[in-house]
C-alpha cells in the first residue's frame, strides 16, 4: 500500500486481532506509533486492548491505556469496555473492577467482560454478585455466567441458572445451549438433553455448529447414539468439529467399527482430522484391544497428516496392547516414547500388570510411579496385593511400610493385602 491514512492502519491493525494474529496486531500498532503524521485513535485502541486480552500481555495494555490518556483520547463506552476486558482476562482484577465501578453507562458488554474476567480466573462467587447486582440481565450476561460456571465445573449451578433464566422469561440463544449441553452431560441428563434438543428445534438453533456438537456430545455419553446420528445426519455442516463429535460418541460407547467406518468417511469428505480426532479412534481401537489399527492410525499421524502424537496417543496404543496381553511390547513402547511419559501412562501399564499379575512389571512400573506421584494411595496397595498374591510377604509389608512413612492411609473399605494371613 503506497499510501496510508488512519482508516487503513486500523483495518489492518482490526482485521489481525479478529482474525487471532495478535503479535502482527501489536506490531502494526507500534509500527503506527513510530510512523509520521498518523496517531491512533479510539478504533485502533479497542483492537489492540483485544489483543493485549487474549495473548495476556498486561504491560503493553497498560502502555496503551496510557497512550489514550496523554493524547486524551475519547474514553467512550466501547473503549472503556475495552479496557475492563483487557485487565480482567490478564488477571488484574482490582483494575478491571475499579474501572466497572466508575462507569455510569455500563451497558451488557461491560457486564459480560467483568463476569467472564472473573470466572477466568476462578473468581466463581464474585462473578456471580456483579451478575446478581444489576437490574438489566441481558442475555450477554446471562450466557457470561452460565458458560463461566460450565468452565469452573459448577455443573449443579449451571442447570439451576438456566431454568432461572427460563423463570425470568428471557429465551437462550446458541450460545446458551452450547455452555448449558456440557454441564448437562456431565451428569448423562439424557431427558434434559432431549429437552434442550426440542428447544433448539423450535427456535432454528439446531443447525449452529455448536448446538450441535453438544447434543451430539450429551447423546453419546448418554449412550442413545440413535439420536446422536440423527442430528448428525440432519447438520447442514459438517465440519472437523461435528465429524469428530460423532465419531467421539461411537467411540466412547465402545463401538469400533462405526468408528473407523465414520472416520474413514470423513477422510473421503477431503476433511482433515487433528489430534482429538485421532484420540477418539485410538481410543475405540484401545478399548477393543485392536493392537494393528492402532498401529496403523497412530503412525499415519504424523507421517501422512502432520501431526506429532500427544501422551494421550502414546496412552491409547499402550492400553491396546495390554488389552491384546502384550506386555513386553507395551513395556517397551512406553519407555521409548519421545516424550516423558505421564503417571497416566505408567497407570495403563500397571493395571495390565495387574490383570496379567505380573509383578516384575508392576514393580518396573511402581518404582517410577512412586516418584511421580507418592502420594497416590491405590499404586501402593495394587503393588503390595500382587506381592501378596505371589507369595512374596517381605515386599508386600516393605511396600505397606514405605506407604506408612510418608503419611498414607489406606482406602477405606478394601483390604490392605488380600492374603491368608490377614485376620478380621
Amino acid at each position: 500500500m503506497t499510501q496510508r491514512d488512519v482508516v487503513s492502519w486500523n483495518s489492518m491493525i482490526a482485521g489481525y486481532s479478529q482474525a487471532g494474529f495478535y503479535e502482527q496486531c501489536k506490531g502494526l500498532y507500534r509500527d503506527m506509533l513510530e510512523s509520521s503524521g498518523f496517531m491512533p485513535n479510539a478504533v485502533t485502541i479497542v483492537s489492540v486492548l483485544q489483543a493485549c486480552g487474549q495473548s495476556a500481555d498486561l504491560v503493553l495494555g497498560m502502555e496503551v491505556h496510557r497512550f489514550a490518556i496523554d493524547n486524551r483520547i475519547e474514553l467512550d463506552t466501547e473503549v472503556r469496555n475495552a479496557f475492563i476486558g483487557m485487565y480482567a482476562k490478564c488477571g488484574s482484577l482490582e483494575y478491571a473492577r475499579e474501572l466497572f465501578e466508575d462507569m455510569s453507562d455500563r451497558d451488557n458488554v461491560t457486564y459480560g467482560s467483568i463476569i467472564s474476567g472473573y470466572m477466568l480466573h476462578g473468581l466463581v462467587s464474585e462473578a456471580v454478585d456483579i451478575f446478581r447486582s444489576t437490574k438489566s440481565h441481558w442475555i450477554s450476561a446471562w450466557n457470561a455466567v452460565i458458560s463461566g460456571l460450565a468452565q469452573n465445573n459448577r455443573h449443579e449451578q449451571v442447570i439451576e441458572l438456566f431454568r432461572e433464566m427460563l423463570a425470568s422469561g428471557l429465551s437462550p440463544n446458541p450460545v446458551t445451549l452450547s455452555s448449558l449441553l456440557p454441564a448437562l452431560s456431565h451428569y448423562s441428563n439424557l431427558k434434559a438433553g432431549k429437552e434442550v434438543h426440542g428447544h433448539a428445534v423450535r427456535n432454528l438453533y439446531d443447525q449452529n455448529v455448536y448446538v450441535a456438537t453438544a447434543i451430539i456430545d450429551i447423546y453419546g455419553k448418554s449412550g442413545f447414539i440413535t439420536g446422536a446420528q440423527v442430528v448428525f445426519e440432519q447438520s447442514k455442516e459438517r465440519s472437523l468439529i461435528l465429524w469428530t463429535s460423532i465419531i467421539s460418541a461411537y467411540s466412547s460407547n465402545g463401538d469400533a467399527s462405526s468408528t473407523l467406518v465414520l472416520f474413514h468417511m470423513m477422510l473421503n469428505k477431503g476433511i482433515q482430522p487433528d489430534g482429538v480426532t485421532f484420540t477418539a479412534v485410538l481410543s475405540a481401537c484401545a478399548h477393543c484391544g485392536m493392537v494393528d489399527k492402532s498401529w496403523e492410525i497412530f503412525n499415519a499421524m504424523s507421517t501422512n497428516y502432520g501431526i506429532q502424537p500427544f501422551v494421550e496417543h502414546y496412552s491409547c496404543v499402550a492400553t491396546a496392547l495390554c488389552r491384546a496381553g502384550r506386555l513386553s511390547e507395551a513395556k517397551e513402547f512406553v519407555s521409548n516414547m519421545p516424550i516423558k511419559p505421564s503417571a497416566k501412562i505408567w497407570g495403563v501399564l500397571l493395571h495390565g500388570a495387574s490383570e496379567a499379575g505380573d509383578v516384575e512389571l508392576a514393580k518396573f512400573v511402581c518404582d517410577r510411579l512412586f516418584v511421580i506421584e507418592p502420594e497416590n494411595t491405590g499404586n501402593y496397595m495394587i503393588m503390595a496385593n500382587l506381592y501378596a498374591q505371589a507369595g512374596r510377604w517381605k515386599e508386600a509389608d516393605e511396600v505397606r511400610d514405605r506407604m506408612n512413612d510418608i503419611g498414607l492411609k489406606k482406602i477405606s473399605g478394601r483390604s490392605w493385602i488380600d492374603d491368608s494371613r490377614v485376620t478380621m
